[in-house]
Formats: C-alpha cells, sequence, structure tokens
C-alpha cells in the first residue's frame, strides 16, 4: 500500500468514527492548543514590554541614569538596603553627562521615583490621583511627545520657574470639552494655580493602563511644590539604537568622575534601557516556561496511549482483512508501515486541530483583553513535530503487532 493511500484510508476512518476519532485525538489537542495558546500570549507579552511598555518608561533609542534599577523585582534585601543608602541623581550631575555625550540628541531631567499623585481642580471639575512630574524641556524629545494643542515647556519655563503644566490628553479630555479649550486655562494642584501651556497627543493604553493621565510641569517648579532634595533622573537619547551601548559606557565613566569613586568601587548609580525591563518580565515569563513542558508532556503521553489503544482496536477490528492481504503477497514491511503511516497520520491530526485551536484561543484572549498574543513558527513547528513523534513512537508497537500475524490464523479469524 503506498503511502498517500494508508494516509487517506486513515483519514477515511476517522472521518466515519468522529465522536471516537475526536475523544481519541482529544489528549494531543488539548496539549497542542495549551502550548501554542501559551507561547503566543507570552511571546506577546514580551515583544509588547519590549515595543510600548519599554518605549514608553525610557524612550525609543535612550536611556536612564537611575539611583534605583529599573528590574527592582530582581533585587534581593540586602543589595536593596545597599541601594538606598546611594547618593541622589541631582541635577549637578547633568553638565558631566553632558561633556561626555556630545552626539546626544537630547539630555534631560526629570522628578525620581515614586511618582507624586495629586487631585487636578478646575473650576468645579476635579480628577484625582493623578500623577505629577517635573522635568526639563528636553525631556520632551526623549519621549518623543506630540502636541494636540498649545505649546512644549521650555528652557525658559524651567528657568524662569514658571508656573505653566502640559496636560497628558486623558487629564485635559475629563477637565474640557476638548483640547484646545484647555489652553491659557488655570488649574490648581495642591491649592497652587497654574496655567495649561499644551496637551499632550494621545499615547494611547499598555495592559488597560493610561499613559495620558499626568500633569508635566518645568522640574524647577516641580521642585518648588514638592521640595528640591528628591532624587531625579537623567534620561539621555541618543540619535541611532546603535550608539545606546557606547553611550551608556560613556555616561557610566562621567557619572564615575561627578560623584568621584575611586577604581575598583562600585557604581553608586545605574545606568538602564528599556532591556532592563524587558529581561526582567522576561525572566518572570520563564517560570511559566519550566511548567509548560510537563503540563504539555503529560497530555500528549495520555494522547499517545489513546492512539496507541485505538490503533490495537484496529488491528483487532481487521485481523481478516490483514490476512487476506498477507494471502495475496502483502510483506511484514507493507502491513507495518500501513498501520504506522495511520497512527502518524491520526496523531498529526490531532496537533493540527491542537494548533488551529491554540490560535483561536490566543486570538480570542487578544481580542477580549489587553494582553496581546503572537503566534511564533517555531511553537507551530513543535506541534506538527509533536503529532508526528507520538504517531511514530505510540504507533510502533500496534504495528508491528499486525505485520507479526499469521496470514493462516488471521484469515480463520471472524
Amino acid at each position: 500500500m503506498q503511502l498517500s493511500e494508508a494516509i487517506l484510508q486513515a483519514l477515511q476512518a476517522a472521518w466515519s468514527h468522529k465522536l471516537r476519532s475526536f475523544f481519541t485525538l482529544l489528549g494531543i489537542i488539548v496539549s497542542v492548543a495549551f502550548l501554542v495558546a501559551v507561547v503566543a500570549i507570552i511571546q506577546g507579552m514580551n515583544a509588547y514590554v519590549r515595543e510600548r511598555i519599554g518605549g514608553a518608561i525610557v524612550g525609543a533609542n535612550a536611556f536612564q541614569v537611575r539611583r534605583t534599577p529599573i528590574a527592582v523585582g530582581l533585587i534581593d534585601d540586602e543589595a536593596w538596603k545597599a541601594i538606598q543608602r546611594r547618593p541622589i541623581i541631582a541635577p549637578e550631575d547633568v553638565p558631566y553627562v553632558a561633556r561626555a555625550l556630545p552626539d546626544a540628541r537630547a539630555i534631560a531631567l526629570q522628578s525620581g521615583w515614586p511618582t507624586p499623585q495629586a487631585d487636578v481642580v478646575w473650576r468645579n471639575k476635579t480628577v484625582g490621583d493623578v500623577f505629577v512630574f517635573g522635568v526639563t524641556a528636553p525631556f520632551q524629545v526623549v519621549q518623543d511627545y506630540e502636541f494636540t494643542a498649545g505649546d512644549a515647556l521650555s528652557d525658559v519655563d524651567v528657568r524662569e520657574r514658571r508656573p505653566v503644566v502640559a496636560l497628558g490628553f486623558d487629564i485635559a479630555d475629563k477637565l474640557f470639552d476638548y483640547p484646545a479649550q484647555a489652553i491659557g486655562q488655570s488649574i490648581r494642584i495642591l491649592g497652587q494655580q497654574y496655567t495649561v501651556k499644551g496637551v499632550i497627543a494621545k499615547k494611547g493604553n499598555v495592559l488597560g493602563q493610561s499613559w495620558d493621565g499626568f500633569v508635566m510641569m518645568p522640574l524647577s517648579t516641580f521642585e518648588a511644590l514638592y521640595g528640591r532634595r528628591k532624587t531625579t533622573v537623567i534620561s539621555v537619547k541618543m540619535p541611532d539604537a546603535a550608539l545606546v551601548r557606547d553611550g551608556m559606557q560613556r555616561a557610566e565613566e562621567a557619572m564615575r568622575i561627578a560623584h568621584r569613586l575611586r577604581p575598583g568601587q562600585s557604581n553608586d548609580f545605574t545606568v538602564d534601557t528599556a532591556d532592563a525591563l524587558v529581561s526582567f518580565w522576561k525572566n518572570l515569563t520563564r517560570l511559566l516556561f519550566t511548567v509548560i513542558p510537563a503540563v504539555v508532556a503529560i497530555g500528549i503521553v495520555v494522547g499517545g496511549i489513546v492512539i496507541m489503544n485505538i490503533m490495537l482496536m484496529s488491528v483487532n477490528e481487521r485481523t481478516r482483512e490483514i490476512g487476506i492481504r498477507k494471502s495475496l503477497g502483502a510483506r511484514r514491511r507493507d502491513i507495518r508501515n500501513q498501520f504506522l503511516a495511520e497512527s502518524v497520520t491520526l496523531a498529526v491530526l490531532g496537533g493540527v486541530l491542537g494548533l488551529l485551536a491554540g490560535a483561536a484561543l490566543a486570538g480570542l484572549v487578544a481580542t477580549v483583553s489587553p494582553l496581546p498574543a503572537r503566534v511564533t513558527w517555531w511553537s507551530v513547528a513543535v506541534a506538527l513535530g509533536l503529532g508526528i513523534g507520538v504517531g511514530v513512537v505510540f504507533g510502533v508497537y500496534p504495528a508491528v503487532r499486525a505485520a507479526k500475524l499469521d496470514p493462516v490464523v488471521a484469515l480463520r479469524y471472524e
């Protein structure tokens, strides 16, 4: 029997016993669907963190000089205590970094973590718990902010400590009917009045969290409101992504000079990119990847055992057919290959159905939730490879048993 004929016969048998075939393949379908869906969600999350969250926090082609590293979840208690003893990142550090990076597109200073929250009031309207942070003018370049109304904060605003603010789109939308109406209006924060100078274009949501719910003011104005002895963050935007790594090294050398660190002393600051945040997330998702193989393996083994039992039943049901084929000249190898091909066909069919179910589940998750999902080529290859592997491993014994049947005994079988 040719391979194509064996595959066609297996498909016909599966179709003629649809319910039995479904339950036969259920273990493989569920396991492969779980694998494809979970991997798709995790890979989508990794890309999402890298493209959206990392870029939103640090900026594209940018890095930060910070007192506290971004990946705080990976720091033990002793290391955290050492970080708490670090000196603050101060405005006096900026000239050192600027001299070391004359090719930087922008070097900015911003208020550090934790970001304070306050109620923003305009007439009889109030938006509560709004993030308030102070920046120097180049920060808007680092973050690629665009303004849907009004103007950006300027160096003059910072130098003269002007009581002006730029509103995130959501805040302007909640307080005013449309963004242009906000320009020139006076809002109150902690009892102080500030004039709205600009409204930043909508940045969108990340995992359901809006990036447009903030008030941004000149750093000097922020310090007048919240105090000057707070740590800040230096943000540096390079002209190209390829220059970021070299820029980080030069910034590190400049900060060591600024903080008067001797050779051999550890840095009392951190130079971070969005890669630190991505690495932090990947370390978390790596835990999931350690669980996935165990869950999939259990389902695959169960599914393989079911396929083997069904194939043994098929051998018993078709014993007379095997005897007739052997009496007509079929060799043991022909019988073995026929049943092995049928077993592999069934398993691959289960893998394909599981792949489709997993892709559909990943798409459903991406549709009804903020979690993204991306089906990767290697998960598709693994799904199909599992199908072939299960068919071969668990189909060998029934195929060999069918091939060893005595044709005389098989012909007498009823």
